[in-house]
Protein backbone atom coordinates (compact mmCIF):
# COMPACT_ATOMS: atom_id res chain seq x y z
CA UNK A 1 0.00 0.00 0.00
CA UNK A 2 1.54 3.42 -1.15
CA UNK A 3 1.56 5.76 1.69
CA UNK A 4 1.96 9.09 -0.46
CA UNK A 5 2.86 12.76 1.78
CA UNK A 6 2.94 15.31 -0.67
CA UNK A 7 2.25 19.61 -0.91
CA UNK A 8 0.77 21.45 -3.81
CA UNK A 9 -0.36 25.10 -4.20
CA UNK A 10 -4.04 25.80 -3.56
CA UNK A 11 -5.72 28.50 -5.26
CA UNK A 12 -8.80 29.17 -2.87
CA UNK A 13 -6.07 29.07 -0.33
CA UNK A 14 -3.84 31.18 -1.49
CA UNK A 15 -0.50 29.20 -0.02
CA UNK A 16 1.18 25.94 -0.29
CA UNK A 17 -0.74 22.85 1.37
CA UNK A 18 -0.22 19.19 2.80
CA UNK A 19 -1.70 16.18 1.91
CA UNK A 20 -1.80 12.40 2.59
CA UNK A 21 -3.29 10.05 0.05
CA UNK A 22 -3.47 6.18 0.60
CA UNK A 23 -2.96 5.27 -3.00
CA UNK A 24 -3.37 0.52 -3.79
CA UNK A 25 -1.16 0.81 -6.86
CA UNK A 26 1.50 -1.31 -5.19
CA UNK A 27 -0.38 -4.16 -3.63
CA UNK A 28 0.61 -7.98 -3.43
CA UNK A 29 -1.80 -10.56 -4.25
CA UNK A 30 -1.73 -14.19 -2.65
CA UNK A 31 -0.58 -17.23 -4.55
CA UNK A 32 -3.46 -18.08 -7.44
CA UNK A 33 -5.47 -14.73 -7.02
CA UNK A 34 -6.45 -13.00 -9.98
CA UNK A 35 -4.42 -9.40 -10.23
CA UNK A 36 -6.47 -6.50 -9.37
CA UNK A 37 -8.12 -4.89 -13.00
CA UNK A 38 -6.28 -1.93 -14.16
CA UNK A 39 -8.50 0.99 -13.92
CA UNK A 40 -9.04 4.56 -12.26
CA UNK A 41 -9.53 3.92 -8.56
CA UNK A 42 -12.75 5.02 -6.84
CA UNK A 43 -11.77 7.84 -4.46
CA UNK A 44 -12.81 8.77 -0.70
CA UNK A 45 -11.90 11.98 0.33
CA UNK A 46 -11.47 11.89 4.24
CA UNK A 47 -11.69 15.06 6.15
CA UNK A 48 -10.17 15.10 10.01
CA UNK A 49 -11.85 17.27 12.96
CA UNK A 50 -11.27 19.69 14.72
CA UNK A 51 -7.37 20.35 16.10
CA UNK A 52 -6.19 17.57 14.13
CA UNK A 53 -4.42 17.71 10.42
CA UNK A 54 -4.09 15.21 7.18
CA UNK A 55 -2.38 12.72 9.27
CA UNK A 56 -4.99 11.97 11.93
CA UNK A 57 -6.96 9.24 10.03
CA UNK A 58 -3.99 6.89 9.49
CA UNK A 59 -2.73 7.05 12.81
CA UNK A 60 -6.26 6.99 14.32
CA UNK A 61 -7.51 4.35 12.60
CA UNK A 62 -6.87 0.68 10.33
CA UNK A 63 -7.87 3.14 7.16
CA UNK A 64 -5.05 1.82 5.00
CA UNK A 65 -5.59 -1.69 5.34
CA UNK A 66 -8.92 -1.40 4.71
CA UNK A 67 -8.42 1.02 1.48
CA UNK A 68 -6.19 -1.43 0.05
CA UNK A 69 -8.36 -4.32 0.68
CA UNK A 70 -10.44 -2.68 -1.47
CA UNK A 71 -9.19 -0.77 -4.14
CA UNK A 72 -9.84 2.37 -2.86
CA UNK A 73 -7.95 5.71 -2.68
CA UNK A 74 -8.35 7.77 -0.08
CA UNK A 75 -7.35 11.15 0.33
CA UNK A 76 -6.79 13.04 3.52
CA UNK A 77 -6.17 17.15 3.35
CA UNK A 78 -5.32 19.49 6.00
CA UNK A 79 -8.44 21.75 7.02
CA UNK A 80 -7.07 23.42 10.00
CA UNK A 81 -9.82 24.54 12.28
CA UNK A 82 -12.30 25.58 9.13
CA UNK A 83 -15.05 23.67 9.17
CA UNK A 84 -14.43 23.15 5.17
CA UNK A 85 -16.17 26.14 4.09
CA UNK A 86 -16.00 29.49 2.69
CA UNK A 87 -15.67 32.47 4.36
CA UNK A 88 -15.30 35.47 1.89
CA UNK A 89 -14.75 37.73 4.03
CA UNK A 90 -11.51 36.91 5.47
CA UNK A 91 -10.78 35.11 2.10
CA UNK A 92 -10.23 31.81 4.14
CA UNK A 93 -12.06 29.61 0.99
CA UNK A 94 -11.83 26.01 2.85
CA UNK A 95 -15.10 24.81 0.62
CA UNK A 96 -13.47 25.87 -2.38
CA UNK A 97 -10.26 24.11 -1.46
CA UNK A 98 -12.12 20.84 -0.81
CA UNK A 99 -14.41 20.93 -3.35
CA UNK A 100 -12.18 22.37 -6.68
CA UNK A 101 -8.63 22.43 -5.85
CA UNK A 102 -8.27 19.35 -4.11
CA UNK A 103 -10.40 17.45 -6.89
CA UNK A 104 -8.33 18.78 -9.85
CA UNK A 105 -5.04 18.66 -8.07
CA UNK A 106 -5.44 14.47 -7.45
CA UNK A 107 -7.49 13.96 -10.38
CA UNK A 108 -4.62 15.28 -12.24
CA UNK A 109 -1.61 13.61 -10.08
CA UNK A 110 -3.53 9.81 -9.26
CA UNK A 111 -4.86 7.46 -11.41
CA UNK A 112 -8.48 8.36 -9.97
CA UNK A 113 -11.99 8.31 -11.48
CA UNK A 114 -13.66 11.29 -12.70
CA UNK A 115 -17.27 9.73 -12.77
CA UNK A 116 -19.33 11.08 -9.28
CA UNK A 117 -20.38 7.71 -8.80
CA UNK A 118 -17.00 6.74 -7.84
CA UNK A 119 -16.39 10.07 -5.79
CA UNK A 120 -17.07 9.87 -2.12
CA UNK A 121 -16.62 12.48 0.74
CA UNK A 122 -16.47 11.88 4.14
CA UNK A 123 -15.28 12.97 7.40
CA UNK A 124 -15.46 12.92 11.77
CA UNK A 125 -16.62 15.88 13.46
CA UNK A 126 -15.72 19.05 12.26
CA UNK A 127 -15.18 16.48 9.40
CA UNK A 128 -18.49 15.55 9.10
CA UNK A 129 -19.99 18.52 9.02
CA UNK A 130 -17.36 19.59 6.10
CA UNK A 131 -18.55 16.57 3.97
CA UNK A 132 -21.91 17.29 4.61
CA UNK A 133 -21.87 20.66 3.44
CA UNK A 134 -19.67 20.28 0.61
CA UNK A 135 -21.34 17.03 -0.53
CA UNK A 136 -24.84 18.88 -0.31
CA UNK A 137 -23.18 21.91 -2.21
CA UNK A 138 -21.67 19.87 -5.11
CA UNK A 139 -23.85 16.50 -5.59
CA UNK A 140 -22.27 16.57 -9.36
CA UNK A 141 -18.90 15.46 -7.73
CA UNK A 142 -19.83 13.21 -4.61
CA UNK A 143 -22.28 11.02 -5.18
CA UNK A 144 -22.31 9.69 -1.46
CA UNK A 145 -21.02 11.51 1.89
CA UNK A 146 -20.27 9.94 4.97
CA UNK A 147 -20.60 12.07 8.30
CA UNK A 148 -19.35 10.10 11.75
CA UNK A 149 -20.31 12.21 14.92
CA UNK A 150 -20.71 15.47 12.82
CA UNK A 151 -20.09 18.79 14.57
CA UNK A 152 -23.62 19.79 13.13
CA UNK A 153 -23.11 23.15 15.22
CA UNK A 154 -25.05 25.73 13.72
CA UNK A 155 -27.55 26.18 17.11
CA UNK A 156 -28.47 28.80 19.33
CA UNK A 157 -25.63 28.40 21.54
CA UNK A 158 -23.20 28.63 19.43
CA UNK A 159 -24.33 31.60 17.04
CA UNK A 160 -24.99 33.78 19.95
CA UNK A 161 -21.91 33.03 22.05
CA UNK A 162 -19.72 35.60 23.73
CA UNK A 163 -16.24 36.54 23.00
CA UNK A 164 -14.48 34.14 25.47
CA UNK A 165 -10.97 32.57 25.74
CA UNK A 166 -11.84 29.19 24.59
CA UNK A 167 -11.71 28.11 21.35
CA UNK A 168 -15.07 26.30 21.39
CA UNK A 169 -17.15 28.41 22.92
CA UNK A 170 -15.87 32.21 21.56
CA UNK A 171 -18.08 34.01 19.46
CA UNK A 172 -15.25 35.53 17.35
CA UNK A 173 -14.10 31.73 16.80
CA UNK A 174 -17.30 31.23 15.04
CA UNK A 175 -17.26 34.49 12.95
CA UNK A 176 -13.46 33.68 11.76
CA UNK A 177 -15.25 30.72 9.94
CA UNK A 178 -18.82 31.44 9.37
CA UNK A 179 -18.46 35.05 9.02
CA UNK A 180 -21.55 37.04 9.84
CA UNK A 181 -23.21 34.36 12.52
CA UNK A 182 -27.04 36.42 11.90
CA UNK A 183 -26.92 35.21 8.22
CA UNK A 184 -25.79 31.93 9.15
CA UNK A 185 -29.38 29.63 9.48
CA UNK A 186 -30.64 29.61 5.69
CA UNK A 187 -27.12 30.53 4.02
CA UNK A 188 -24.73 28.39 1.74
CA UNK A 189 -23.14 26.77 4.86
CA UNK A 190 -26.46 25.35 6.41
CA UNK A 191 -26.72 21.99 5.89
CA UNK A 192 -30.24 22.13 6.59
CA UNK A 193 -31.13 24.50 4.28
CA UNK A 194 -28.74 22.94 1.42
CA UNK A 195 -30.85 19.97 2.63
CA UNK A 196 -34.13 21.62 1.70
CA UNK A 197 -32.58 23.35 -1.42
CA UNK A 198 -31.66 20.08 -3.19
CA UNK A 199 -34.30 18.09 -2.03
CA UNK A 200 -35.79 18.09 -5.57
CA UNK A 201 -32.13 17.42 -7.52
CA UNK A 202 -32.14 13.99 -9.26
CA UNK A 203 -29.00 13.54 -8.07
CA UNK A 204 -29.06 13.78 -4.55
CA UNK A 205 -26.08 12.43 -2.92
CA UNK A 206 -26.57 8.86 -0.55
CA UNK A 207 -26.07 10.02 2.87
CA UNK A 208 -24.41 7.40 5.81
CA UNK A 209 -24.44 8.94 9.70
CA UNK A 210 -23.26 7.82 12.24
CA UNK A 211 -22.92 8.89 15.82
CA UNK A 212 -22.20 7.42 19.21
CA UNK A 213 -25.04 7.03 21.84
CA UNK A 214 -22.75 8.40 24.90
CA UNK A 215 -22.08 11.15 22.32
CA UNK A 216 -22.75 14.93 22.79
CA UNK A 217 -23.58 15.11 19.41
CA UNK A 218 -26.14 12.40 18.69
CA UNK A 219 -29.03 14.62 19.38
CA UNK A 220 -28.25 16.73 16.26
CA UNK A 221 -27.45 14.17 14.26
CA UNK A 222 -30.72 12.19 14.82
CA UNK A 223 -32.32 15.82 14.03
CA UNK A 224 -30.59 16.13 10.77
CA UNK A 225 -31.11 12.14 10.21
CA UNK A 226 -34.86 13.18 10.47
CA UNK A 227 -35.17 16.12 7.82
CA UNK A 228 -33.41 14.39 5.35
CA UNK A 229 -35.46 11.54 5.10
CA UNK A 230 -38.27 13.64 5.66
CA UNK A 231 -37.06 15.45 2.27
CA UNK A 232 -36.79 12.13 0.43
CA UNK A 233 -33.00 11.88 0.74
CA UNK A 234 -31.57 8.24 0.67
CA UNK A 235 -29.89 8.12 4.19
CA UNK A 236 -28.70 5.11 6.15
CA UNK A 237 -28.13 5.64 9.94
CA UNK A 238 -26.15 3.78 12.49
CA UNK A 239 -25.72 4.10 15.83
CA UNK A 240 -24.18 2.32 18.97
CA UNK A 241 -22.23 2.56 22.14
CA UNK A 242 -19.45 4.84 21.96
CA UNK A 243 -18.28 8.36 22.41
CA UNK A 244 -16.50 11.50 20.58
CA UNK A 245 -13.14 9.02 20.04
CA UNK A 246 -11.09 6.81 18.05
CA UNK A 247 -12.90 4.04 19.11
CA UNK A 248 -15.82 4.78 17.33
CA UNK A 249 -14.72 5.92 14.71
CA UNK A 250 -12.19 3.23 13.81
CA UNK A 251 -14.85 1.14 13.97
CA UNK A 252 -17.83 2.89 11.79
CA UNK A 253 -15.47 3.89 9.39
CA UNK A 254 -15.05 0.55 8.15
CA UNK A 255 -18.93 -0.10 8.35
CA UNK A 256 -19.40 3.17 6.36
CA UNK A 257 -16.92 1.58 3.90
CA UNK A 258 -18.85 -1.40 3.55
CA UNK A 259 -21.38 0.96 2.75
CA UNK A 260 -19.92 2.39 0.11
CA UNK A 261 -20.50 0.71 -3.77
CA UNK A 262 -16.94 -0.97 -4.04
CA UNK A 263 -17.65 -4.27 -4.66
CA UNK A 264 -15.66 -7.79 -3.26
CA UNK A 265 -13.20 -7.44 -0.58
CA UNK A 266 -9.62 -8.75 -1.97
CA UNK A 267 -7.08 -9.96 0.55
CA UNK A 268 -3.65 -8.63 -0.42
CA UNK A 269 -0.30 -8.13 1.62
CA UNK A 270 1.27 -5.05 2.23
CA UNK A 271 3.15 -3.69 5.21
CA UNK A 272 0.01 -2.17 6.27
CA UNK A 273 -2.12 -5.41 5.91
CA UNK A 274 -4.59 -6.27 9.33
CA UNK A 275 -7.12 -8.49 9.42
CA UNK A 276 -10.76 -7.28 10.43
CA UNK A 277 -11.83 -9.36 12.91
Amino acid sequence: MALIQCNFNSKSLMRTVPLQVVLPTDKIVFPGQPEAEEKPFKTLYLLHGIFGNYTDWVSGTRIQAWAQNRDLCVVMPSGDNSFYVDNRKTSALYGSFIAKDLIEFTRRSFPLSRKREDTFIGGLSMGGFGAIVNGLQHPETFGHVIGLSAALVLNEQNLNAEYTDFLMTNRGYYESVFGDLDKVLGGENDYTALAERGANREDKPRMYLACGTEDGLIAPNRVFRDKLLELGYDVTWEEGPGGHDWTFWDAYILKAMEWLPLGDVTQGISSGHVSED
